[in-house]
């Protein structure tokens, strides 16, 4: 049985005696920064001057500091920018201004495994990934929950690595929900995989594949919206509270035969055949590489695709039908309004 780490485990300390530098101030970034703030720990928020990062973080009433200035005054420092801007970040502000027993953390192992950021051999290399958003991840440390972390070490330059991603983990919440060992290989392999075949890119194509079918088909974009994506939330929350087995409880046995006999018809031994493929390509790291290309090209094809999702039809019928959906808008819920 995996072990799965709670506060008992974890050291504060190890962390919170010195100052610890958040770098970036988006989703993930703000939520670490004001966890650990609220945690205790002195937090230098390392952004870009004049930015909508630097602005948010002061109204948000923490430190801000050029990057190169916030690495230079902390022990431990998160780099919770996107992936693509690792590299020359790391390379430009951050490493010139390392010590000897800094720890350099990030959320996800993408650019490290991949060799676009390598830390010196001096600094304890770590990760620490929320298994969810930042807004989630703010919300449930404002509850006195937290959400499930993997933490995991590359390098461990002071003999503390271990004991400081698990602080570090504690600190934003992690460990009052779980935090789960790893490794970078495993951590963003998974990753990876996941986002790719089952929750973004499987997720997507199958909504839409069913979307189409329907309209094509001659039934009207609103019925099929409703049943290939709107209703998907439903199931997906009773997955998320009690896996499979909840959602038979809910479901009618109507649903639960059609699920039984067509749903291997839909998902079946190709489609895990593909799903193998894009394991692969992650494994060997093709798809790392096509990706830092693409960055490295301007993102042509990206953009691309992007549009040709934005301009589909079942996006116009969505917006049109969620502009009725009154509980949607802002307030909507809240109690004398």
């Amino acid at each position: 049985m995996i072990k799965l780490y709670t506060e008992n485990d974890a050291n504060p300390a190890a962390v919170k005696g010195a100052p610890v530098a958040v770098i970036g101030y988006g989703s993930q970034g703000r939520a670490h920064a004001m966890n650990l703030a609220a945690s205790g720990c002195q937090v230098i928020v390392g952004v870009r001057e004049g930015g909508a990062g630097a602005k948010k973080a002061a109204e948000d009433g923490l430190e801000t500091a050029s990057i190169a200035s916030a690495v230079k005054q902390a022990k431990l420092i998160a780099i919770l920018t996107p992936d693509m801007t690792h590299e020359e970040i790391f390379k430009a502000e951050i490493e010139p201004n390392l010590s000897d027993g800094d720890a350099v953390l990030v959320a996800h192992g993408f650019t490290v495994l991949y060799g676009r950021v390598e830390p010196p051999k001096n600094v304890d290399v770590i990760l620490v990934a929320p298994k969810g958003p930042g807004d989630l991840v703010r919300r449930e440390y404002e509850r006195g929950r937290g959400v499930p972390c993997l933490f995991a070490v590359h390098q461990d330059a002071t003999g503390k690595a271990k004991e400081r991603a698990l602080a570090y983990a504690s600190l934003i919440g992690g460990t009052a929900a779980g935090a789960i060992e790893t490794t970078f290989k495993e951590e963003t392999e998974t990753d990876l995989f996941g986002e790719q075949a089952v929750l973004c890119g499987g997720a997507s194509e199958l909504v839409i594949a069913g979307f189409e079918t329907l309209v094509e088909a001659g039934y009207k974009p609103e019925i099929a919206y409703y049943e290939c994506l709107h209703e998907l939330k439903l199931i997906v929350d009773l997955f998320y509270e009690g896996g499979i087995t909840r959602m038979h409880e809910f479901i009618s046995e109507t649903a639960m035969y059609g699920d039984f006999v067509s749903g291997p018809r839909v998902i079946n031994a190709e489609t895990k055949q593909r799903m193998r493929e894009v394991l692969t390509d992650i494994q060997d790291g093709s798809f790392a590489r096509e990706w830092i290309l693409e960055n490295q090209a301007g993102k042509p094809r990206y953009k691309q695709m992007l549009q040709a999702d934005l301009d589909h039809p079942i996006e116009k019928t969505g917006k049109e039908l969620r502009e009725m959906m009154s509980w949607l808008k802002p307030g909507a819920n809240t109690k004398g309004e």
